[in-house]
């Protein structure tokens, strides 16, 4: 047969192991937080642009078509841009220590739909480091463009430069908290119904009634040392006693 449990049920499961729950939140607020301020090496972020449009002698001749080609283009030039041989020689310029792979990774190149302008975005642990990447890897292609594709249409739009307090781009540590608080309380309130659902002692007479399915017939009432000490005593009525008349004595079910 199907069990089912009620809202109400929940609500004191939750409630009985809230103290669990809540060291669960804690104690993952706390790791992501260790993490995000203590272990993880901040990263930061720069851009460069440039722009892909007709040669200087051109300018007077420009057309819908000239623009759509130069549009079309830049797919090309953005697999220009990370190819081993743009990125040799900026290891080889800067003296980095990476390969041309490793250098390629720390590079995204994207450009808006229909815009002529291609930014080039470098990351790493050290601002300026990622700002001589940007430009270094710009100013390497358009010097090596015309050999290799016979055009020289690239210009330099905006050069990369380090801000006055740069700003890590990651990690992010109140995100990584907000996410861990919503995972510590997700974990914590698994577990809770998962000891609750392994827990098979009976505490209530409706546990009797409910897990091994016999009648009540009675509650035998279990006194304290203290109050034996106080000289209080338990009269015996029936087969029931009740809590609240005879000193505090406690119930047990038989």
């Amino acid at each position: 047969m199907e069990e089912s449990i009620s809202l109400k049920e929940i609500f004191e499961v939750l409630r009985k192991r809230i103290v669990l729950i809540i060291l669960m939140i804690v104690g993952a607020a706390a790791v992501s937080a260790i993490i995000s301020y203590f272990i993880i090496t901040p990263s930061y972020e720069v851009s460069t642009q440039f722009i892909v449009n007709q040669e200087a002698g051109e300018q007077s001749n420009v057309d819908i078509n000239q623009i759509r080609s130069n549009v079309e283009i830049i797919n090309t030039y953005n697999d220009i841009i990370k190819s081993n041989r743009i990125l040799d020689q900026v290891v080889d310029e800067m003296n980095l220590t990476i390969s041309a792979g490793a250098l390629g990774q720390k590079i995204t190149v994207s450009s808006s739909q229909n815009s002529q302008v291609v930014t080039l975005t470098a990351s790493d642990y050290d601002p300026k480091v990622a700002v001589d990447i940007a430009n270094t890897t710009v100013e390497v292609f358009r010097e090596d463009l015309p050999e290799i594709m016979n055009v020289n249409n690239v210009s330099v739009l905006s050069e990369a430069f380090v801000p006055a307090n740069p700003t890590p781009v990651s990690p992010k540590p109140l995100l990584n908290i907000a996410i861990a608080i919503v995972l510590g309380a997700m974990v914590g309130i698994g577990i809770a119904f998962l000891l609750e659902y392994l827990d098979n002692s009976i505490k209530t007479e409706q546990d009797v009634e409910d897990k091994l399915g016999l009648p009540i017939l009675g509650v035998i009432a279990h006194i304290e040392e203290s109050e034996l000490v106080r000289g209080h005593t338990v009269p015996m009525s029936g087969a029931r006693m009740e809590r609240g008349n005879y000193g505090g004595a406690k119930k047990k079910t038989v």
